[in-house]
């Protein structure tokens, strides 16, 4: 009988189907994406996929495991883990905190097979179809239900989990504080975790591809202007910059340049316009015109306190140079490098949390090491980018270009090492390379790479 994970296949013959057990791994993905406003059950479901997936997984590796992911995907796929690990787990050595720092690392190894089993969902045709479509089609929900929220000031997704949130545990998703201090549109992650923004501006290729190729020109160019909209009440100005290169470079080979501009100038126009009816977004956009002050701090408070905090990572990269004060502990390092100490911080008491942007995170927690191994993460990835097919980097597109916007050094980030946003760059890493790097398979009549 013949093995089921086999490689060995007469030409032409159709290719071995995914081994049994494996066929719901797109379903999990988005069982985990869609979990995200409730953190507690997303990390769950990940968790468990990860104890599931490092089983079958290494048994299927060994009995050919080319019938999940290709030979290159294999190794793409671990070398990238590798390049944000091992910076955490050396890191750890002589942190600040070495207890926490190596139990963070000794967890985050949870995230390695849950890599393998996310690139391996978008390892064939139909694997991609339900796992990319159905990132397009929460995308598209998210944004609906945010687009409610900003004309009748509830998001019917949220308002929903809340109520069974209380439900379960009579206690609310947020506190009364928590939803006093809302300063932006917080939709299905709600007023108590405002990151639907930079969520949205990161995943947004994926809806934005999806509209075209279903749509053409037109679909995206609705399904821009409405994530555009909810972004300018729900986004950072991190989120803003995220979502201005998705637009750039996901529409300029849709559109041509000409139409790209109008577009863009359109969006300035509504952005003009929403700035004057909304007291939220025009409190941003003044903040931001403050940046252009040169004082010193008209700039901190524009940047709300960052050159404050990047002030303070500069100090500790000088401070440890070679493996920094490891992964998570910039809190603790914090006070012995607040340039301004005794004053009080643009975002309040206490110490600043991380960096606030990637090659400074990354510098301060792990130092010069750390900063070798991502780069040496970033040309294996631009690698094999390089050298792929045009039917490979095609079906890879939405997926580069979520990562590339994510990792975009000029703009301020989330913590790469934290539980939600390292998870969040690392699922979107492996979606990059089990797409590039997916088994070669005939494409139907009527259907393309991509899919």
């Amino acid at each position: 009988m013949t093995n089921s994970t086999t490689t060995i296949e007469p030409v032409g013959a159709a290719p071995a189907p995914q081994p049994v057990g494996w066929r719901w791994a797109p379903h999990w993905v988005l069982a985990f994406v869609i979990l995200w406003p409730a953190p507690g059950y997303a990390e769950g479901v990940m968790v468990l996929g990860a104890l599931v997936a490092i089983v079958l997984l290494l048994r299927a590796r060994f009995r050919g495991g080319s019938a999940l992911l290709s030979a290159p995907a294999w190794a793409l796929t671990s070398v990238l883990f590798c390049a944000y690990w091992l910076p955490q787990l050396i890191s750890a050595i002589d942190s600040v905190d070495v207890g926490r720092a190596l139990r963070e690392a000794l967890v985050d190894l949870r995230y390695l097979p849950f890599l393998w089993l996310v690139a391996s969902a978008v390892a064939d045709r139909r694997g991609r179809r339900i796992t990319l479509g159905g990132l397009a089609i929460i995308l598209a929900v998210w944004t609906i239900d945010g687009l409610v929220e900003v004309f009748f000031g509830t998001s019917p997704l949220f308002f929903g989990i809340d109520q069974l949130k209380q439900l379960i545990s009579s206690r609310p998703m947020c506190t009364l504080e928590q939803v006093a201090m809302a300063d932006r549109l917080g939709g299905v992650l709600g007023p108590c975790n405002l990151k639907l923004g930079i969520v949205l501006a990161s995943l947004s290729p994926f809806a934005l591809y999806a509209a075209g190729r279903r749509f053409g020109a037109a679909g995206w160019v609705v399904a821009s202007a409405a994530i555009g909209v909810v972004l300018l009440f729900a986004g950072s100005r991190a989120s803003w910059l995220t979502y201005a290169l998705v637009l750039l470079f996901s529409g300029w080979r849709l559109l041509g340049w000409k139409r790209l501009l109008a577009v863009f100038v359109a969006g300035a126009a509504v952005a003009v316009v929403v700035a004057l009816v909304s007291p939220q977004v025009r409190e941003r956009v003044e903040r931001t015109a403050m940046g252009l002050s040169a004082d010193q701090s008209g700039v901190d408070t524009a940047l709300s306190g960052r050159t404050r905090i990047w002030g303070a990572a500069w100090c500790m990269v000088r401070e440890h140079p070679i493996k920094g004060v490891g992964a998570r502990a910039f809190r603790e390092a914090f006070p012995d490098c607040d340039p301004r100490p005794g004053q009080m911080a643009e975002w309040g008491e206490g110490p600043a949390f991380h960096a606030h942007q990637i090659v400074l995170e990354v510098a301060s927690e792990t130092g010069l090491i750390g900063v070798l191994l991502w780069l040496a993460g970033l040309a294996l990835a631009w690698r094999a980018w390089r050298y792929a097919t045009p039917a490979a980097r095609e079906r890879a597109r939405p997926a580069m270009l979520a990562l590339a916007v994510t990792v975009f050094p000029l703009n301020t980030h989330l913590a790469f090492y934290s539980t939600f946003w390292g998870g969040f760059t690392l699922l979107l890493s492996a979606l990059y390379a089990g797409s590039l790097l997916a088994r070669e398979e005939p494409v139907p009549p009527g259907d393309d790479a991509v899919r």
